[in-house]
C-alpha cells in the first residue's frame, strides 16, 4: 500500500522538526520510532519521549488514508537527507516493513505496530490560552534560557518559570547562582497560572519558533503546556514543584551603578576569562572613582587584568564572580550598553538593560 509520494524537503522538514526530541537509546523501543498517519491529504510526524510530544504535517496532493505505521526516526531521517534535493520519493508499507523508493535506491526499514506508540492524555481542568508572534516568544526565551539548571537535584530548577497573571506574561529561570527574569504584555486579561515548563522543551520549542510575526498559540493548563505554530505542535508534561519567589532574590536598594558598554565589557571579560582558575572560572570586579579592574588569576600564578574608564563614584567595591554567568547574559542580550548595580562584596548583583526595561538578570558574588 503506497503511503505517499512526494518530494524529498515535504517529507524531510516536518521529520526533522518532530525527531529532535527522540533520544538514541530507550528501554521502549518503540520510542525511537516517529508515528507516521495519513489523512485527509495531510501527512503526520509524531515523535515523544513520555514527557514531551511533537507533531508536525505536511499538506500533499490529495489520496487515500492509510494506516499509521511507526518507523525508526534517526534512520528515516538520514536515508532522506542522503538522497538529492530534487528527488521524488515513494514510500509504501509493506507486512511490518516500511519501504523507501526514490529512482534506483530502495531502503527497507523495520516498522513497530502504531496502536502501541505512547500519546500524551489531553489536560483536565481549566486551560489558560493566548497567542503572540512567535519572534517575540523567541526573543524572551532567548533573554533568560541559558540560565536555566542542568540536571539540577532541585528538579523544579531545570525549566522555566511561566507565569500568566493579568495582562503580562513573565518568565524566570535559575540554577540557584543567578536568575534572569523577563516579562512582556499579553493581548488579554487572564488568571493567574504559574507552570514549570521542563528545561528539553525550552530549548527544543526555541530551535522549532521561526523568527516571524506569525502566531504561536499557547495553551496552559496545571498538568501541560501546548505550543501550536505553523505546522508544529508541541505538548509538554510540566514539572511538578514549587519555583522559588524570585521577587525576594532581585535587588532593589542597591546604589551603586556603573553603565557600560556591552560588547566593550563582554570582550574584556572574554579576555580575562582565559588564565582564570579552569575550574572555578573566577574574576574580581575592583572599582573606584572613574575606574573598572577585572582581574583573573589561576593555579599556575598566571594573571590577566583589564582596565576600563567608566562614570563611577558610589562605594569602592571588591567583588568576584564566575565569569561565565556574566558572559551569558552579555552573549544573549544584544543591547549596547549594560548598568550594572552593587550593593556590597557580599550581595548579588544586578544587570539591566536600557533597551531591555522588563529583563533583570541577578549574579550571585563569589570569594576569589
Amino acid at each position: 500500500m503506497a503511503l505517499v509520494k512526494a518530494k524529498r524537503d515535504e517529507l524531510l522538514a516536518p521529520l526533522s522538526a518532530v525527531s529532535g526530541i527522540i533520544e538514541r537509546r530507550h528501554t521502549l523501543p518503540i520510542l525511537s520510532n516517529v508515528l507516521i498517519d495519513r489523512a485527509e491529504g495531510t501527512l503526520s510526524f509524531l515523535a515523544t519521549d513520555i514527557e514531551i510530544q511533537i507533531t508536525a504535517h505536511s499538506t500533499l496532493a490529495a489520496g487515500g488514508d492509510a494506516r499509521p505505521v511507526t518507523v525508526g526516526a534517526r534512520k528515516l531521517v538520514d536515508i532522506l537527507r542522503a538522497l538529492p534535493e530534487d528527488a521524488e520519493i515513494t514510500v509504501q508499507q509493506q507486512e511490518k516493513r516500511l519501504q523507501i523508493k526514490a529512482g534506483k535506491s530502495r531502503f527497507v526499514l523495520q516498522t513497530l505496530p502504531a496502536e502501541d506508540f505512547p500519546r500524551l492524555a489531553k489536560p483536565s481542568g481549566e486551560v489558560a490560552r493566548f497567542s503572540l508572534p512567535q519572534k517575540d516568544l523567541r526573543r524572551q526565551l532567548a533573554l533568560v534560557q541559558y540560565a536555566m539548571a542542568q540536571q539540577d537535584i532541585r528538579y523544579y530548577l531545570n525549566g522555566l518559570l511561566v507565569l500568566v497573571e493579568d495582562r503580562q506574561l513573565r518568565l524566570v529561570a535559575t540554577d540557584g547562582h543567578r536568575l534572569a527574569y523577563t516579562a512582556m504584555a499579553l493581548p488579554m486579561s487572564l488568571p493567574r497560572l504559574e507552570v514549570i515548563v521542563p528545561r528539553k522543551t525550552i530549548l527544543e520549542l526555541s530551535k522549532l519558533l521561526a523568527d516571524s510575526e506569525d502566531e504561536v498559540k499557547i495553551e496552559l493548563s496545571a498538568t501541560q503546556a501546548a505550543f501550536t505554530f505553523g505546522t508544529v505542535e508541541l505538548v509538554s508534561k510540566l514539572v511538578d514543584g514549587k519555583f522559588p519567589d524570585y521577587t525576594r532574590v532581585i535587588p532593589t536598594q542597591h546604589k551603586n551603578l556603573v553603565t557600560l558598554e556591552r560588547e566593550v565589557l563582554r570582550q574584556s571579560l572574554q579576555r580575562a576569562a582565559i588564565l582564570s582558575n579552569e575550574k572555578f572560572r573566577g574574576v574580581r570586579w575592583v572599582l573606584t572613582d572613574g575606574s573598572l579592574k577585572i582581574v583573573s588569576s589561576n593555579a599556575e600564578q598566571e594573571e590577566a587584568q583589564e582596565e576600563l574608564d567608566v562614570k563611577y563614584a558610589g562605594d569602592a567595591l571588591d567583588i568576584g564572580f564566575n565569569v561565565n554567568y556574566l558572559l551569558d547574559v552579555l552573549n544573549n542580550v544584544s543591547a549596547s550598553e549594560v548598568e550594572c548595580r552593587f550593593g556590597d562584596a557580599a550581595s548579588s548583583a544586578l544587570l539591566q538593560f536600557p533597551a531591555e526595561p522588563e529583563f533583570k538578570y541577578v549574579v550571585m558574588p563569589m570569594r576569589i
